[in-house]
C-alpha cells in the first residue's frame, strides 16, 4: 500500500486541493512546516497497528467503534477540567455499550489535534463586514476588540499550526496520564448518575432498569474478584477494569501540517509511511475529489482511514475512491462514516451497502447522525434535535439489517463539559431532558457545530445498548425498545416486511 513507487508524503502537491489556506508568508510557512518535521511524533506504529487490528474485528462484527468529540477543538478548550469531562463521557458510553451488547468497544476520540474546520465559503460576513471565514483554531483566530471581530486576526498565521502540535502533545499527554493512573476504573459507579433530568416517568423507569442491570454487573464482578486489587496510587495493577485503550483522530484537513508529521520508521511493525498526528484520520465530504490532493495523500499512509459519505457520495464513485485507497482489499484500513440526513438515509444508504458489498471491499461500517441533521433556530443558533439523530441512527440499524450488512459502530459529537454552576451545555434540542429551543442561549457554548450535552448523550448510549441487548438475547428489537424511542421521539422499524426498498415509517 504505502510503498507504492509513485506515491511519497509530497505527491499531493501535485493534485488539485480543496479547501486550500493561502497563507501570506510561504516562506514563513515553510519555516514552521520544517520545525513541526523534526519534532517527535505524537503516536507510535505499534499503536496505529493496534487499531487496524481492532477494526478487522469491528469489520467482522466482534467489536463495536465509538467516535466521539467536538466537532472542532479549540485552544482555550485545552484544560485539565475539559479534557477529564469529554474522555469521562467517552468511558461511560462505552461501558453502556458493552453491558449490552458484549462486546469490545473500540474507542476513538475526536480529540488531540482536530482543530481545523472545512468552509462552504472562504469569505463571512460578521457586523456587515465582509472577512476571511474561521477555518479553525490552527489556521485563523476569533479575537474581538472593542467588541468588534479583529479581521487582521482571520489571516491564517502558521505559527498557529505549531500552536496546533504543542496542544495536540498536551492534551494527549494528559489523556494517556488519565488511562494510566486509575481513572479508567470504575470508581464513578453507575449507581451515581443521576436521572433527575429525566422528565418522562416511562422513561425513566427504562434507564433505571438499564442502570440497575449494569450495576448488577459490575457488583458481581467485584464480588468475585475481578478487580480486588490495591489502588493504583498505593501501587496496584490497573486490573482488567483500569485501562482501556484510547486513540485520537481528526480530520486531515491541513496537507501540509500531514505531510511534515508523516514518517517512515526503521524498525517498525511494518515498513511503511506512518501519519503520526493521530491514530486515525479521515477524508471530509468536501475533500475526497477521485483525482484530488487529500485522496493522493491518504492512499499513501499506512494508519486507518476514515471516509465521509453522504448523499452526493455516487455508488460508483463509493467504490472507485476504495479501489484507490485500500487496492489490495486489506482488512482494518478503512471505515465507511454515513452521514446522510434522518430524511435521506433511507433513499442512499441501501445502494451504497450494495454496491460495496458487490465490490468485496471489506469496510467498517459507521453511522454519523449528527451532520446530516443540522438546522438553525429562530435565534440563528445552529441546532440539532434529539429525534432526528436518533431517527438516522435507528434507521441505520434497521437497513443494515435488512442488506445483510452490520452497523459497526457511531460516531457523535458531544461533550461532558460543565459550566462553572455545573450544568451541561445546550446545544441540542430535545432528549430525556426535553430541551426546547427558548433554552439554547442558557449555556452554549460550541463555536462549531451544537454538540450532545451529557445527559443526551446517556440517551442514546442507552437506546443503542438496550438495542444490541434484545438482539443478543435472539428476542424483539421493538418491544420494550419502542418506550425509549417513543419517549425520545425516534422512529419505529417494522421487521415483519423484509422488502430491500423499506421507508422508515414515523411514529
Amino acid at each position: 500500500m504505502s510503498t507504492h513507487q509513485d506515491w511519497s508524503p509530497s505527491s499531493w502537491t501535485a493534485k488539485p486541493v480543496a479547501q486550500p489556506v493561502s497563507y501570506p508568508n510561504p516562506n514563513h510557512l515553510a519555516s514552521v512546516l520544517t520545525k513541526i518535521s523534526k519534532l517527535p511524533p505524537l503516536v507510535t506504529p505499534s499503536e496505529i497497528e493496534r487499531l487496524r487490528y481492532q477494526l478487522c474485528l469491528v469489520q467482522r462484527n466482534q467489536a463495536f467503534l465509538l467516535h466521539a468529540g467536538d466537532c472542532a477543538e479549540s485552544f482555550d478548550a485545552c484544560t485539565h477540567e475539559n479534557i477529564s469531562a469529554k474522555i469521562g463521557l467517552i468511558l461511560s458510553f462505552s461501558l453502556i455499550l458493552i453491558w449490552g451488547a458484549r462486546l469490545p468497544v473500540i474507542r476513538i476520540g475526536r480529540i488531540a489535534g482536530q482543530y481545523a474546520k472545512p468552509r462552504s465559503s472562504t469569505y463571512e460576513t460578521i457586523s456587515d463586514k465582509q472577512v476571511l471565514s474561521f477555518r479553525g483554531d490552527n489556521v485563523n483566530g476569533q479575537v474581538i476588540l472593542l467588541f468588534q471581530l479583529d479581521p487582521n486576526d482571520r489571516t491564517p498565521d502558521p505559527d498557529r499550526l505549531l500552536r496546533a502540535y504543542f496542544h495536540s502533545t498536551t492534551t494527549l499527554n494528559y489523556v494517556r496520564s488519565l488511562l494510566t493512573s486509575g481513572f479508567a476504573s470504575l470508581q464513578h459507579h453507575p449507581r451515581d448518575w443521576s436521572l433527575s433530568h429525566v422528565r418522562s416517568l416511562s422513561l425513566r423507569r427504562e434507564f433505571e432498569a438499564i442502570v440497575q442491570g449494569l450495576s448488577d454487573a459490575l457488583d458481581f464482578s467485584s464480588t468475585i474478584g475481578a478487580d480486588l486489587t490495591a489502588s493504583y496510587e498505593r501501587g496496584g495493577a490497573k486490573g482488567t477494569l483500569g485501562e482501556v485503550d484510547f486513540y485520537t483522530s481528526h480530520e486531515g484537513l491541513m496537507l501540509d501540517y500531514e505531510e511534515a508529521l508523516t514518517r517512515l520508521f526503521d524498525p517498525a511493525p511494518v515498513q511503511a509511511y506512518y501519519n503520526t498526528s493521530a491514530h486515525f484520520l479521515w477524508i471530509g465530504d468536501r475533500t475526497r475529489q477521485l483525482t484530488g490532493a487529500h485522496v493522493e495523500y491518504f492512499r499513501g499512509i499506512r494508519n486507518p482511514i476514515g471516509i465521509k459519505v453522504g448523499p452526493s457520495m455516487g455508488a460508483e464513485e463509493i467504490v472507485r475512491l476504495l479501489d484507490i485507497v485500500n487496492p489490495d482489499k486489506e482488512l482494518g484500513r478503512v471505515t465507511l462514516i454515513t452521514r446522510y440526513g434522518a430524511s435521506k438515509i433511507a433513499d442512499y444508504l441501501p445502494g451504497h451497502i450494495t454496491s460495496v458489498q458487490n465490490s468485496g471491499h471489506p469496510v467498517a461500517w459507521i453511522c454519523d447522525p449528527m451532520h446530516g441533521n443540522t438546522l438553525t433556530s429562530s435565534k440563528g443558533l445552529k441546532t440539532r434535535h434529539f429525534s432526528t439523530i436518533i431517527s438516522e441512527l435507528t434507521s441505520a440499524l434497521h437497513i443494515h439489517a435488512l442488506h445483510g450488512s452490520q452497523l459497526g459502530g457511531v460516531s457523535l459529537e458531544f461533550t461532558g463539559e460543565l459550566n462553572e454552576e455545573g450544568f451541561s451545555v445546550t446545544e441540542c434540542l430535545g432528549g430525556s431532558m426535553e430541551l426546547k429551543e427558548e433554552e439554547l442561549e442558557l449555556r452554549y457554548q460550541s463555536f462549531c457545530d451544537p454538540r450532545l450535552n451529557f445527559e443526551q448523550s446517556l440517551d442514546l448510549a442507552f437506546l443503542v445498548s438496550n438495542h444490541f441487548k434484545k438482539q443478543r438475547q435472539g428476542g424483539n428489537t421493538q418491544g420494550d425498545v419502542d418506550v425509549l424511542l417513543s419517549e425520545l421521539g425516534g422512529r419505529v422499524h417494522d421487521n415483519s416486511n423484509k422488502g430491500k426498498n423499506d421507508k422508515v415509517q414515523p411514529l
